[in-house]
């Protein structure tokens, strides 16, 4: 350990991200990345966007990409926060809202980023065991903490809960901020935006990076309650006001109002997870229900480890979590039929 890192850092455990090979042609199912690529609209507000007016700061507010969020959303842009990808607001998010002396809560298995989070801003946190059947475990995440997180559709298990079950976290929790983390709602999933006027504890995160194919440009919004919003305005203008570049407004503006491709693409991935699903169970998977651009799998006769290792060695990605509750599962991205077919036959030569 270094003699210069803080106490902050010095027990931390860094979120450790998808890999992302430089030496060898893979295919990757490993990060979540959409297969298709972004539309030509956001291509050409970029191309728009790369003049003179780059020596100039970007506009702190995002008033432009804000405006077409809360137009497509039915909000006002009061109502809309957008920083530098989801997983920054969600930094913002637990600063803004958790205090050191009482419990966040979520689920045991779900984005590893949480915990993370929690040690890193010094936070207490209660990491509520799932189900067997890996569904949430929503009872024990209701009443006696101080904020509730959940990702809906949850990762890795790409399982989702109702509306019904997100108004019983909020009826349950009024006095403290329940995050929905919405990275993957457009697979399938109902948003729980339309909640956001009757629940001043509801704050709504999503991301440009899955379902509008924008995972190199680095755009997350969130929605809430205007009150919500000022407490994330004051934590992004208490480190960095300028987080979202004027090429990354540009583009992502345009990604949200080209709402023709945008239900192209994610439809599109949602009919390849269909018969991916299909095929896994052919080969004696079990696969969980997903409503998320991934599925989350096991082989009776195989460990996670050892399918991560084979699907490598034939140049297939996926992702496997060293963690007892999943240690038998692999989570698998949804790619291009091509990509599938890929991963059956590499499945095939295996088992």
């Amino acid at each position: 350990m270094n003699p210069y890192w803080s106490r902050r850092i010095r027990d931390i455990v860094p979120y450790t991200p998808g890999e992302q090979p430089k030496d060898k042609q893979f295919i990757k199912l490993n990060t979540n990345e959409c297969p298709y690529p972004p539309s030509p609209a956001v291509l050409s507000a970029i191309r728009q966007a790369a003049g003179d007016s780059l020596r100039l700061y970007p506009d702190p507010e995002c008033a432009d990409l804000r405006s077409a969020i809360a137009d497509r959303e039915g909000l006002s842009p009061d109502q809309v926060f957008c920083g530098n990808g989801s997983d920054e607001i969600l930094a913002f998010a637990f600063q803004a809202f958790f205090d050191p002396d009482r419990e966040v809560v979520f689920p045991r298995i779900t984005y590893s980023f949480y915990p993370v989070y929690t040690d890193f801003f010094g936070l207490k946190r209660r990491e509520v065991p799932m189900n067997p059947d890996f569904l949430d475990p929503i009872e024990l995440l209701c009443g006696n903490n101080g904020g509730v997180v959940l990702a809906n559709p949850n990762a890795p298990t790409g399982i989702a809960v109702g509306l019904d079950t997100v108004e019983k976290l909020l009826q349950a929790n009024p006095d403290v901020v329940v995050i929905v983390d919405e990275a993957y709602i457009d697979f399938g999933a109902d948003s729980a935006v339309g909640l956001i006027g009757r629940y001043p504890n509801l704050l709504v995160i999503q991301t440009t990076s899955k379902s509008r194919a924008l995972a190199g440009l680095r755009v997350g919004w969130a929605t809430g309650d205007p009150g919500l919003i000022d407490g994330l305005r004051c934590v992004r203008d208490s480190i960095n006001s300028y987080t979202v570049d004027r090429l990354a407004q540009a583009g992502a503006a345009a990604a949200v109002r080209d709402e023709a491709y945008f239900q192209s693409i994610r439809r599109r991935v949602m009919d390849t997870r269909t018969r991916a699903e299909k095929a896994l169970k052919e080969k004696n998977f079990t696969v969980l229900p997903s409503q998320a651009n991934f599925l989350f799998a096991r082989h009776p006769a195989h460990g996670g480890k050892e399918l991560l290792d084979g699907l490598r060695a034939r140049g297939i990605l996926v992702r496997w979590w060293p963690i007892p509750e999943i240690e038998h599962w692999l989570r698998i991205s949804i790619g291009t039929d091509e990509d599938m077919a890929a991963l059956t036959a590499a499945l095939d030569e295996f088992l």
